[in-house]
């Protein structure tokens, strides 16, 4: 499976200390949340998971906000006999420092559904895509991406294996469940894209 561009440079608040994950040979991995604004005022709440060393190697002494880069992830986990797709940050690098928040996303990945396409009541045009980015030794992230106006109707066109390079941000979107306890109040992440382009089969 070939190799596609993932990255995602983000800059928050830190909502709680990092929490400890899970083990996976013999690296320990930690889970915390950054809070990032958007221009609008609305607050991502956006999930990081970060290697022990890589938390252990930042100083914070240079700010109060943190600079996250890395890669979008998906994991898929069954909780009571039911899928649950998990998209988080996973961290390459860690800096505190000051400055306007971030959440800059780039994506190259191949359609692994039918897009679709709807109009809402003002007739803004939206596409719904989950793209299917490779990464090594066979593996692929699965993430949920939302297209908007033209390139919502390019996007429409595409089809499984069509290929599409992304750029966005990665947001949060809280939603009502009903289940069987009554209404549950669940978060979805997907990559809201500002531009978007069809890649050729060479590309």
């Amino acid at each position: 499976m070939e190799h596609m561009t993932n990255s995602i440079t983000i800059r928050g608040t830190l909502e709680d200390l990092p929490v400890f994950s899970h083990e996976n040979h013999g690296c320990r991995f930690f889970r915390f949340y950054l809070l990032v604004s958007r221009l609008s005022g609305v607050i991502d709440r956006l999930p990081v998971l970060a290697e022990e060393k890589v938390l252990c190697s930042f100083d914070l002494s240079g700010g109060s906000m943190l600079t996250v880069t890395g890669q979008i992830r998906s994991h898929n986990q069954r909780t009571d006999g039911v899928r649950h797709l998990l998209i988080f940050v996973f961290a390459n690098t860690i800096t505190c420092e000051d400055g306007p928040p971030i959440n800059d996303v780039i994506l190259e990945g191949i359609l692994c559904k039918d897009p679709t396409y709807r109009r809402t009541p003002l007739g803004r045009d939206i596409c719904d895509c989950m793209l299917a980015v490779p990464r090594p030794f066979r593996r692929a992230d699965y993430l949920p991406c939302i297209l908007w106006g033209r390139t919502a109707q390019e996007a429409s066109q595409c089809g499984i294996r069509d290929k599409i390079r992304i750029c966005g941000r990665l947001q949060s979107r809280n939603y009502t469940k009903l289940t069987a306890d009554g209404p549950e109040t669940r978060t979805a992440y997907e990559i809201s894209a500002l531009t978007a382009e069809i890649l050729e089969d060479d590309q």
